[in-house]
């Protein structure tokens, strides 16, 4: 497995709708919560990641674990982020 960064990544296309559409929910999301640093991957950057979420991006990640696959799932994002203490409501 290529070696992705730490906090939140987002598994993309260029040219993925989808993935425009889940970076602009993040971008909503961020205006009322504190949220990690959104770091942005392109799955046609490594036959691995290619492997494993070419039909599946975007593909959202907090430390390497797969929170959701094409829209952004806040709820548990927010879930999965608060016993890390990684939000503060705003």
């Amino acid at each position: 497995m290529p070696h992705l960064p730490r906090g939140l990544v987002v598994v993309s296309r260029e040219g993925c709708d989808l993935c425009q559409d889940m970076l602009h929910a993040l971008a909503d999301l961020e205006r009322t919560q504190t949220i990690p640093t959104v770091t942005i991957v392109d799955v046609d950057t490594d036959p691995e990641l290619q492997r494993r979420f070419g039909l599946k991006v975007p593909v959202l990640l907090l430390d390497g674990s797969v929170i959701c696959h094409y829209t952004l799932n806040s709820k548990e994002l927010l879930r999965l982020l608060s016993g890390s203490a990684a939000i503060i409501p705003r």
